[in-house]
């Protein structure tokens, strides 16, 4: 059975909260439209580093979940979706998800301060853009001991941002258990091989690593269950970009029939568009619902999150699929063209269905974590 039992507080639209969405959407409307968006994406590190700055440093975007005693803000994963729903909103190209999220989360799960102090003011600060390996599918990275501390060997493969992140944090194979590494790679040691992927404002590579320099995060074994926690942060915070995404999709859509006329009249007053544009809107509600649900829940750290996680990925990502398509489909023939922006989120719609686990997967784990299976892994 699960219980709604995440902290009210949490599920609130805040002044706050209301603020964060406002300074950021206006900050992203000014350096994210659909053209700077593809211009960052074709430069070699894939993102604009002013915009990057000014997220860490003006609007403090990457500390807001990260501990007052580790340099951040010390808000929570409830604030940090907002922001995650905005960037999504426009599709962003700095690599928030890997860092702020998969990254952080790996740190703070491993349970290490000595760690946590070495390496998250860095994030929060925005000097450091970090990634996870071997953590969201399986890798062959032994990890032994070396004259001067613990060496990496092996292989990652489908890193986010794999190709250019400062700071690895590996999930490795050692002696006394599987467990988590920091690895700051140098081209010496580490081989980093960029993939061409559907969705260019989501980099991913594959990771070589011939014995790199590495240091251990937390305690022999933990990295099982390192990795669950990573997973079911990154599934919240990815259907927080997605109830994002697809809001735009809906709005630039409504905009759209609203003005493009035929027979004398807007497309968006015949009967068949509003149907359809009324079931995205039931759709996108509903997904930001579960959304905000599961962002109380890891921001509470409660026992409801796998489960809110899971549903959480089911629901934004069938919304986020069918915005994308009712973007182009209802843009007509303009819609369908490399050049409009709608392709843009197909793109991004179609990559992330799989980032997490499919939906597949999903439904297996929320049958299983329910008791209508023997699954609940």
């Amino acid at each position: 059975m699960v219980r709604l039992d995440a902290d009210p507080a949490l599920l609130l639209e805040t002044e706050e909260r209301r603020q964060l969405r406002s300074v950021l959407r206006d900050a992203l409307t000014d350096s994210c439209g659909p053209g700077e968006v593809r211009r960052q994406v074709a430069s070699p590190r894939g993102f604009d580093r002013v915009l990057w700055d000014r997220l860490a440093g003006e609007i403090g975007v990457h500390g807001l979940a990260v501990p007052e005693e580790y340099g951040g803000a010390g808000y929570t994963y409830a604030e940090l979706a907002v922001a995650l729903e905005e960037t999504g909103r426009v599709l962003c190209p700095a690599p928030l998800l890997p860092t702020l999220v998969l990254a952080g989360e790996a740190l703070l799960a491993g349970g290490d301060p000595r760690a946590c102090e070495r390496w998250l003011p860095r994030i929060a600060s925005g000097a450091r853009t970090a990634t996870v390996a071997g953590v969201l599918h399986p890798a062959r990275v032994t990890a032994e001991r070396g004259p001067d501390g613990w060496v990496l060997r092996g292989a990652a493969d489908f890193v986010p941002d794999g190709e250019d992140a400062d700071l690895l944090l590996v999930a490795a194979r050692a002696p006394d258990g599987e467990r988590l590494f920091a690895c700051v790679p140098d081209a010496a040691t580490c081989r980093r091989t960029a993939h061409r992927v559907l969705d260019p404002t989501r980099r991913q590579a594959r990771v070589r690593f011939t014995g790199a320099a590495a240091d251990p995060v937390g305690e022999p074994g933990q990295a099982p269950v390192i990795a669950a926690a990573v997973l079911d942060a990154g599934r919240v915070a990815l259907a927080a970009e997605h109830v994002g995404g697809s809001a735009h999709a809906l709005d630039a859509t409504l905009d759209y029939v609203s003005h493009r006329t035929q027979f004398g009249r807007a497309i968006g007053s015949f009967q068949a568009i509003k149907h359809r544009l009324a079931d995205l809107l039931v759709a996108i509600e509903g997904a930001r619902s579960v959304s905000s649900y599961a962002s109380a829940c890891l921001a509470a750290r409660g026992p409801d999150l796998p489960v809110a996680a899971s549903a959480a990925a089911v629901a934004c990502t069938r919304a986020y699929r069918l915005a994308a398509t009712e973007y182009v489909q209802l843009h007509g023939g303009i819609g369908f063209t490399w050049e409009h922006p709608a392709h843009l989120y197909v793109r991004r719609a179609r990559a992330d269905e799989a980032l997490f686990g499919t939906g597949d997967d999903h439904g297996l784990r929320l049958a299983g974590l329910l008791g209508l299976t023997g699954r609940g892994d």
